[in-house]
């Protein structure tokens, strides 16, 4: 397999029956050499630069019912908040001091937060900080939203794809089209927003041949950015019995799509820090470039609970400041507080 490994270094593409039999093959020697190579495709690029983006998770109301999600429109066990606008603004005002020059807005797909008020937010930040860039995470809207969260000062979009099996998608999101992400997707890709998809590691029923379909997937679209994390069952959701993903397949999909897609940024996701201690390290030295501590106040992290064992929940902002990046310069790499946009996108 290392001559595969090598081709995909070389030439940042596989074919179908390539991956499918890298991931078939794939043993500790293999897998240490796919991450080596990816490592080394991510300090061509990059360097040994790791951004930070502050998130803020400012509502867990969500009309949508995805099977594995802690905070689906069905759980009536969860603790639903909103955070005003003063507070939205207080938690950058804070994150903007610790040096953040990324905010990360993320939410369930609440109607509350219409498209008028996410505006007036996405202008409110960028008036008080022009320099700040603002990645929008709400899930799905219409052409027309997305054009005017962009024309706001929106700079980028999070929108996962999850799997891009639409059988298993349209089983795990009830009510829910796989054709409708995919429009979004390119709909943000043609305003012109620096765009993140992704998919989750270890669904139920999912295949080595679903993993290729995300890979190839992601390589049609080009995205900007890609969030790859495990799966973990959350206690009050229809999989809470399932088992989750796992740390190593998480690293070999990481290193993968680093090769398949050199300049994107790939975060090396709070999931995958929740289910091993260093777990972000490992999906750094995977190829991962990007962590988003939590500014979130402190009294709502609990409460946005996508999946049971979330870490650094009980963190004041400064301290995850300070713990991520220590446990950054540890792992042999630097941490980047500028807006570190993607090297190929320039805004339009």
């Amino acid at each position: 397999m290392r001559a595969v490994i090598d081709k995909l270094y070389f030439q940042n593409n596989l074919t179908n029956e390539e991956l499918l039999a890298l991931l078939n093959s794939i043993n500790e020697d293999t897998k240490k050499y796919l991450i080596e190579k990816a490592h080394e495709t991510r300090m061509r690029t990059y360097g040994d630069m790791v951004f930070m983006r502050g998130l803020i998770e400012f509502t867990n109301y969500c009309k949508r019912n995805c099977r594995y999600c802690g905070i689906r429109a069905g759980n009536k066990l969860a603790d639903r908040y909103r955070l005003t606008d003063e507070e939205i603004m207080q938690v950058c005002c804070e994150g903007y001091e610790l040096g953040y020059r990324t905010f990360v807005l993320q939410g369930g797909e609440d109607d509350y937060f219409n498209d008028d008020k996410i505006i007036a937010i996405v202008k409110a930040i960028k008036e008080k900080y022009p320099e700040v860039a603002i990645t929008l995470s709400i899930g799905e809207r219409s052409y027309e939203s997305y054009r005017r969260f962009y024309e706001a000062g929106a700079d980028r979009y999070l929108l996962r794809h999850e799997t891009a099996s639409k059988e298993l998608y349209e089983k795990l999101h009830p009510g829910m089209s796989f054709e409708s992400r995919k429009k979004c997707l390119h709909d943000l890709k043609k305003i012109g927003f620096q765009v993140g998809a992704g998919f989750m590691i270890g669904l139920p029923g999912q295949t080595n041949e679903d993993y290729v379909m995300d890979l190839l997937f992601l390589k049609g679209l080009g995205p900007h950015m890609v969030g790859i994390g495990p799966f973990i069952p959350h206690k009050d959701t229809p999989l809470a019995g399932d088992i989750g993903g796992t740390v190593e397949t998480t690293e070999i999909m990481l290193a993968i799509t680093r090769m398949l897609l050199p300049n994107v940024l790939l975060p090396a996701t709070t999931a995958l820090g929740s289910i091993d201690h260093f777990g972000r390290e490992k999906g750094i030295k995977a190829g991962a470039n990007v962590v988003m501590p939590n500014l979130s106040p402190t009294i709502v992290r609990k409460k946005y609970a996508l999946y049971d064992g979330k870490i650094c929940t009980g963190d004041e902002a400064a301290e995850c400041r300070k713990c991520i990046e220590a446990r950054i310069n540890k792992a042999g790499f630097n941490v980047d507080m500028s807006r570190g946009d993607n090297l190929v996108w320039r805004r339009i």
